[in-house]
């Protein structure tokens, strides 16, 4: 019996870029198509098959251990960008001063979508869900050096909109215009997340 639900919700890939080096610039540089492999996308320097740890994990192993790289792609929704660029007072939001990998149009709440659940392309090509990609003061400084006055706003109107961070799980070719079916894990909320959340 298949564990993850395909549903009736997909998204259209309307951007697609990659950070060709993170440590010169966190933008990112826009791409009509990104191929796929284990390691993540092709010529995007958060990729690999294993990463550093970051302060994302520190409650688990001390900053920069070697783990297995869950943040070889970050996705985030061009109604979360919107909403994010209108707190903010700007126009729009570039997707690359956040250095995104994909934006995609049509998932509701998507920063929310449970982890673990899948966005699969036309050819097959899946990347799977880590867990929402939390706002920091990196997409600020770009945005602050592009738009002087407007950078500082940037963690406060992400909260909650910032997307996901996801890795390859099929390999394959993505490009920007296809639409990418949802498949979720097919079981209920765990019963004590609540109570985990309070105490923690």
């Amino acid at each position: 019996m298949p564990a993850l639900k395909k549903t009736r919700h997909e998204a259209e890939i309307v951007w697609l870029g990659t950070v060709p080096d993170r440590e010169a610039a966190l933008a990112s540089t826009p791409a009509a198509t990104l191929d796929l492999s284990f390691a993540g996308p092709a010529g995007e320097d958060h990729g690999g098959e294993t990463r550093p740890s970051c302060s994302r994990v520190l409650g688990l192993y001390p900053r920069n251990t070697p783990i297995r790289n869950t943040r070889q792609l970050s996705v985030v929704s061009q109604e979360d960008l919107s909403a994010i660029a209108a707190e903010m007072g700007l126009d729009a939001l570039d997707p690359a001063w956040l250095g995104t990998t994909m934006v995609i149009r049509g998932l509701p709440d998507f920063t929310h979508v449970p982890p673990g659940s899948r966005l699969q392309g036309p050819d097959g090509s899946t990347i799977t869900v880590d867990m929402e990609n939390r706002p920091c003061t990196l997409p600020a400084r770009v945005i602050e050096d592009v738009r002087p006055g407007f950078g500082k706003a940037f963690k406060r109107a992400a909260e909650g909109r910032r997307g996901v961070t996801a890795w390859v799980e099929r390999e394959g070719r993505l490009t920007v215009g296809e639409r990418l079916r949802l498949f979720i894990p097919d079981q209920r909320p765990w019963a004590e997340l609540e109570a985990a959340r309070a105490a923690s």
